[in-house]
């Protein structure tokens, strides 16, 4: 790890790689004076975090031990799972602990009959338009009648780059990795991708 004079330990290793890509970036001719080191320096740093951000996997960043819920969960049980661990989503797992799926909010929204989007103001609406809470339809309900499936999921080699783009592309809030037999390993969140680049910074 580098030091300066004062001892501040950099998060990262500067290689001659990161050094000679932050040359080629600044024009023209280069004289090492302290305000030219400088500036390669900045270069040369935001070239390494890039590099770190691009080596950086989902096992250095996932959850584990991950909250789950088994097949046959009821639904009552599963949102009070969910609200006592204030989590909007959670795998759901067979007895032999492979991924079966995930249950999220938003599956909840839909069972009750309204939008995958639908807002707090949204459902109070529809309570107040209709005799009763219409969550109460979903207690004789088990999670596998609600959630998604097959869920989409990676090994735990999957790069944060790919991470983020899978989010954005298939829009989805959390990520469960798991082994090559399909066997729940842990999770990456949209939380876990936050401050992993937030550390890179």
């Amino acid at each position: 790890m580098h030091r300066s004079e004062k001892g501040f330990k950099s998060p990262i290793d500067l290689s001659e790689t990161d050094i000679v890509a932050a040359m080629k970036d600044i024009q023209g001719y280069i004289d090492i004076s302290p305000g030219d080191f400088r500036e390669i320096f900045q270069v040369a740093y935001r070239h390494a975090l890039e590099r770190l951000v691009e080596s950086r996997t989902a096992a250095d960043i996932m959850t584990s031990p991950v909250h789950q819920v088994a097949l046959g969960t009821d639904l009552r049980e599963t949102a009070a799972f969910l609200s006592a661990r204030g989590i909007s989503g959670v795998p759901v797992v067979d007895q032999q602990g492979r991924l079966a799926g995930v249950v999220s909010e938003k599956d909840f929204l839909v069972k009750m009959g309204l939008g995958r989007n639908a807002s707090f103001m949204q459902i109070i609406a529809h309570c107040l338009n209709n005799k009763g809470c219409v969550a109460t339809q979903l207690r004789n309900h088990r999670v596998e009648e609600i959630m998604t499936t097959p869920a989409i999921s990676a090994g735990p080699e999957i790069s944060v780059e790919a991470i983020s783009d899978l989010f954005i592309d298939r829009q989805i809030n959390r990520l469960p990795l798991v082994d090559t037999e399909g066997r729940l390993l842990g999770i990456v969140t949209r939380t876990d991708l936050l401050h992993a680049y937030r550390l890179s910074c």
